[in-house]
């Protein structure tokens, strides 16, 4: 794995595992706190309980309250036991009654409680914590002074209530506890390391559909471009498997137009070259036999030169469409003056224009392509590729020329929006012209209309429409005239390409890229 990838499976277990080894010590205190709480109840309850009995000891005895120990204080206060228990009885000016005069009486701040209402606090008694149970206890009359005068009604007490106090050390309630705990705790030391793995073989099955997947794509042949079934895939995984889907055919659909491509490059690769190979065995033969003569050698070498031409026309074309489909790279995308560019590639074929008797014209914008920065000019300034640019005016001018009869016209025209939004290209021939059911098919690579009885590649226009597409421009093809077709002189209704180019925007961009 290299580094910096993540691991999906390593991911899900840290996902997975680390919130659960963060609530275990969680859990731990938590579970602390309640077993606390927990051993603190049935203690409290007899420790309470404990209060209660001495508090009803305490008796009025001539007018003064008093305590009366119990028959077996040791049973009460169940001593002998592992923890310490201390008692202890004020009177209501806070003098000792019994019990243990040092034990700690509770804070001064804390609000007055009412008669015979048991409280809890924490404390310490000799440096050790205990834990007391204390209330307020109103005396009772003593038994001997209710039996002298039964029949005397009840007097209330002239003593305020006296405060009663048990404390008892915590180490039985600290066991208990720790009881609980072990009893949780424990357990969950078995329980963690069994729910890691049983968390690490879920994931192991869950991501077993995957390993799966990946070895059946691994044991494809190089050329299997067909779907892979979703339905062998997880739910999850199934956008995954489309997307690959997707791209499986479009990888299919680019390797078969490829090896189109390359079939009918080759098939019209085979034409002139078996041109060339005849003409140079015909010549051969003709100097073996003595028969080869200036004249002959002559007319040899200039078919062998049309052949060669051939080829190396055919090869700039397949280059050229090879350049316009280049995908992979990205387009820079500058200022081009359209206009110029137009008439530039125009002047390279005024020789061929005339050798063939034909009127080339270019039709230049108002005021014509001059430096840029002029209104007229800018008008006509597009963002494109000037080398693909070039090769598309030059394509549809060498087809105009090579469709055009001898003493046709040929016309060029750029002009621009007057709102500034697009830039015109227009190039019209006067030759035979394309039907109508035909004007889709000859922008396919290859495609020559029929009925023409002119030889070609096939690839110019095919050239057009890329180069085109990729400078998102609109391409349409009509009839260059309305008027009668003067047949005789091979002039037809001629063919119109019409291309709208988006005009460079008013605030220049640094640079545009189009993928294509």
């Amino acid at each position: 794995m290299s580094r910096g990838q993540r691991s999906l499976f390593g991911e899900i277990l840290d996902w997975m595992l680390a919130p659960l080894l963060l609530l275990w010590p969680m859990s731990v205190a938590l579970t602390w706190l309640v077993a606390q709480n927990i051993a603190n109840r049935p203690y409290d309850r007899a420790l309470g309980d404990i209060a209660r009995s001495l508090a009803q000891q305490v008796v009025l005895a001539e007018g003064r309250a008093a305590f009366e120990a119990p028959a077996a204080p040791d049973r009460l206060l169940r001593t002998g036991d592992a923890d310490d228990i201390w008692f202890q009885v004020l009177g209501s000016r806070g003098e000792p009654i019994g019990g243990e005069a040092t034990l700690p009486t509770p804070p001064i701040d804390e609000p007055a409680a009412p008669a015979g209402e048991l409280r809890f606090r924490d404390d310490e008694m000799r440096d050790r914590p205990v834990r007391v149970a204390y209330l307020w206890a109103v005396p009772a009359a003593s038994a001997p002074a209710a039996r002298a005068s039964p029949a005397a009604p009840a007097v209330p007490p002239a003593t305020a209530p006296v405060l009663v106090q048990v404390a008892e050390t915590l180490d039985k309630r600290s066991q208990l506890a720790t009881e609980i705990i072990k009893g949780v705790i424990l357990p969950q030391f078995v329980i963690l390391p069994v729910a890691v793995l049983l968390v690490w073989f879920a994931l192991a099955r869950g991501i077993a559909p995957l390993d799966e997947l990946q070895r059946r794509i691994r044991q494809r042949d190089s050329d299997d471009l067909s779907p892979i079934d979703e339905r062998d895939a997880p739910e999850e995984v199934s956008p995954l498997v489309r997307a690959i889907n997707d791209l499986l055919g479009r990888l299919d659909r680019s390797f078969a137009t490829q090896r189109r491509f390359l079939a009918d490059a080759a098939h019209q690769l085979k034409t002139p070259l078996s041109g060339l190979r005849t003409q140079a065995e015909i010549a051969q033969r003709e100097i073996d036999l003595g028969e080869a003569g200036p004249e002959s050698l002559k007319r040899t070498l200039q078919q062998i030169a049309r052949s060669s031409q051939r080829a190396a026309h055919t090869v700039n074309q397949l280059l050229a469409m090879a350049r316009a489909e280049d995908r992979g790279a990205a387009l820079r995308l500058d200022r081009v003056d359209l206009a110029a560019l137009a008439m530039e590639t125009v002047q390279d074929f005024v020789p061929r224009a005339l050798d063939g008797r034909i009127d080339l014209g270019f039709e230049q914008p108002p005021g014509g392509p001059a430096a840029i920065g002029e209104p007229e000019a800018a008008a006509c300034v597009v963002a494109g590729h000037a080398v693909l640019l070039g090769e598309l005016i030059r394509n549809l001018v060498d087809n105009a020329l090579h469709y055009s009869p001898r003493g046709g016209t040929v016309t060029v025209r750029v002009r621009g929006d007057p709102f500034g939004q697009v830039v015109v290209l227009q190039v019209e021939d006067s030759g035979p012209g394309i039907p109508a059911p035909e004007r889709e098919l000859v922008f396919q690579p290859f495609y020559r209309a029929l009925g023409t009885g002119v030889d070609g590649s096939g690839l110019g226009l095919a050239i057009v429409a890329e180069i085109a597409r990729r400078h998102r421009a609109s391409l349409t093809l009509d009839d260059a005239r309305d008027g009668p077709v003067d047949a005789p002189h091979g002039h037809g209704p001629g063919a119109r390409f019409t291309l709208h180019f988006p005009a460079w925007p008013a605030e220049e961009p640094t640079s545009a890229v189009a993928d294509g």
